[in-house]
């Protein structure tokens, strides 16, 4: 009997040992990744900030800019490119919209983002674009991979539709998580107008027919959560100006927004709630379950050799031999 027992013992601990590489290199890096329908908003202020006036065309003091935005998972289109694409593919509807402190819109400035579901890799398809332009990015956007490692990663800014380095800083305690600290840097570069103007009768078409252009530079902050690959938190030093051309009269330049662009603080808890709970799913399949698994294949193949060895003992009677009766005598 125990003969048979640490055979069982033996055959599941071969199993469970065998099971947890499997599941961390095998089944995490196919099982882990973004919903499709995946939907998430966020709200951004800069307080004390420079907007410009379009009807008087100077820039003036404002006490608050808000930007929302927003990322809808699109479904039916991520389906639409999986049939060509051969792999598991999400595609983000973005918007970025900002207004002024009374409420008005400044601009709005829409973008479809295509990604691989796993890898978060920029998959190419008809409908990329920012703004209804067409693009082709390169590195990331919005969300770095699972298991985010410490060193630099290519990043899309959508204002200058090019792709540069975003450095890792460092890492840093945030809200109870430990997080990785990147910062990118956009220096001066002209960038298009806005297809959606806060005035009417004023596009870009307009304002190119004037000479004036629009350039752009930013320091972008983003603390993310390793694990998840998801940040939890963000900031830019966003500057733009108008330059040159008959719209701005004798000036050479004026600033079109200037700010410190921060997220509101209940968004950043909602945010950090939610990465904690998808942080564990992760550490389910990279950690608890793959070296729970290799412990337990441990012991197991420990409690069969003892069956073992308790089954070989000398001494004992073999069980497949009958006990002979010792002789009774008077």
């Amino acid at each position: 009997m125990r003969r048979k027992a640490s055979l069982i013992l033996l055959a599941l601990a071969v199993f469970f040992a065998a099971l947890s590489p499997l599941l961390r290199w095998y089944a995490f890096p196919r099982l882990a990744k973004i919903p499709a329908n995946a939907y998430q908003d966020m709200v951004l202020e800069a307080r004390n900030a420079t907007l410009l006036d379009y009807g008087t065309m100077t820039a003036r003091t404002v006490p608050k800019v808000t930007i929302v935005q927003t990322l809808k998972g699109n479904v039916e289109a991520s389906e639409k490119i999986e049939k060509t694409a051969g792999r598991d593919v999400v595609v983000w509807d973005g918007l970025s919209y900002v207004q002024g402190p009374d409420g008005k819109m400044v601009s709005r400035v829409p973008e479809r983002y295509i990604f691989d579901a796993h890898t978060q890799e920029p998959v190419h398809a008809t409908g990329e674009m920012v703004d209804g332009d067409p693009v082709r990015r390169e590195g990331l956007e919005f969300k770095w991979p699972f298991l985010t490692e410490k060193r630099d990663y290519e990043y899309f800014d959508a204002q200058a539709r090019v792709t540069a380095p975003i450095h890792y800083k460092g890492t840093q305690e945030f809200h109870g998580l430990q997080v990785y600290y990147f910062e990118q840097t956009i220096p001066w570069t002209r960038v298009p107008m806005p297809k959606t103007m806060p005035v009417q009768g004023i596009t870009p078409e307009t304002v190119a027919k004037t000479g004036t252009t629009r350039w752009y530079t930013t320091v972008r902050k983003f603390w993310v959560e390793p694990l998840t690959g998801a940040p939890v938190y963000g900031e830019e030093i966003h500057q733009e100006e108008l330059r040159g051309g008959t719209l701005l009269g004798d000036r050479d330049k004026v600033t079109a927004f200037a700010g410190h662009v921060k997220m509101r603080e209940d968004y950043i808890d909602h945010t950090v709630d939610l990465v904690k709970s998808n942080r564990t799913l992760v550490l389910l399949m990279t950690s608890y379950l793959p070296w729970g698994f290799l412990l337990l294949g441990t012991l197991l193949l420990a409690l069969s050799l003892y069956l073992e060895a308790r089954s070989r003992r000398p001494g004992e009677p073999s069980p497949t031999e009958p006990v002979q009766p010792e002789p009774v005598t008077a």
